[in-house]
């Protein structure tokens, strides 16, 4: 079974099916809703058991730190009957017995827009604004943008929330990116609600809105706005 649970992972996408054979499972980790549409394209859909990943870390230094108490681990199941197919069952006897947390879903579809729900209403603004997940609480701005985050995305497609309890100090992945000067997933989150909203006529400003902040950020990440050896004067009035 070959898992694919970085964006990084994306370039090798040209070369995967040398790795596939016959009885080959694939199961995308990655972040996003369209992940599998995009492997589906160079090995098919038949290959794909559907999949994603809950997990609570952070990185220090060379390593990912997990949190157990709020890592729910690896949810995957069928699209469509029979759920406990041979392909499930031989996963779950593989992940048996070796301390992975994961669970069999027969709601695989919604269980993936919830997570893309968790990351593009909870995620996104948290990392614009750089401060733990507690602003949401303590800010009725920091809420506003959420709710027009969350209902552009419900006009998209209806989803249900499943998340788990975090400290308020906690920093999501889009924002650990940010703080360790790397890109971001911003074009598997808002970037693709806005190219879906586009093609069913639904606006998305507040998701263009962000889309465009954190591409900038990352700009800002990678030196493009560094005037320090600037001379020229700019006057404003």
């Amino acid at each position: 079974i070959y898992t694919l649970s970085l964006h990084d992972a994306l370039p090798i996408l040209e070369s995967i099916h040398k790795a596939v054979g016959e009885h080959t499972i694939v199961m995308s980790l990655m972040n996003g809703v369209d992940s599998e549409e995009l492997i589906a394209k160079h090995i098919g859909k038949e290959k794909l058991l559907y999949s994603l990943i809950k997990v609570a870390s952070h990185k220090e230094n060379d390593e990912y730190i997990f949190d157990p108490a709020t890592t729910i681990g690896i949810i995957f199941g069928e699209q469509t009957q029979p759920y406990q197919s041979e392909r499930v069952k031989a996963v779950g006897e593989l992940f048996e017995n070796t301390g992975i947390h994961y669970r069999v879903t027969e709601d695989i579809m919604e269980e993936i827009w919830s997570k893309f729900r968790l990351n593009v209403c909870n995620n996104l603004p948290q990392a614009i604004l750089g401060a733990g997940v507690g602003c949401y609480e303590d800010s009725i701005h920091m809420n506003a943008i959420r709710e027009g985050l969350r209902q552009e995305l419900e006009a998209v497609s209806a989803t249900s929330l499943h998340g788990s309890a975090v400290k308020k100090n906690a920093r999501f992945s889009t924002l650990q990116d940010l703080d360790a000067g790397r890109h971001t997933e911003i074009d598997m989150f808002s970037k693709a609600l806005a190219d879906m909203g586009k093609e069913l006529g639904i606006a998305t400003p507040y998701n263009e809105f962000t889309y465009h902040m954190i591409k900038a950020l990352e700009e800002k990440n990678d030196g493009i706005f560094d005037y320090t050896n600037d001379t020229e004067a700019t006057c404003s009035k």
